[in-house]
């Protein structure tokens, strides 16, 4: 459910409810609420969540289980640098 993703990215990203909150300039209930599946994000919330956390609107609504890292203003030899890494990572979990 969204409200169980927005936890997940949330504390993937080391952030309590309050700084989430700052971030997006909304209260901390809010997010708890999110999180809780009390209430939804507006279209414009969720576009705002998605920008946040790097992450498709399609991801947050579990219509896409792929992720992204944003990495526009890299050159060609930092990209490399970065694909390289998750190759590494990906290599060690198999």
């Amino acid at each position: 459910m969204l409200g169980e993703i927005i936890r997940n990215l949330r504390t993937a990203h080391n952030l309590n409810q309050v700084q989430l909150a700052g971030a997006l300039n909304v209260s901390k209930q809010t997010v708890s609420n999110w999180e809780n599946n009390n209430i939804l994000p507006s279209i414009e919330m969720l576009v705002k969540i998605s920008q946040f956390f790097s992450v498709s609107t399609d991801y947050l609504l579990e219509l896409d289980d792929r992720n992204y890292i944003e990495t526009t203003g890299l050159s060609d030899t930092q990209l490399a640098h970065i694909q390289q890494i998750i190759c590494d990572i990906i290599d060690r979990k198999g």
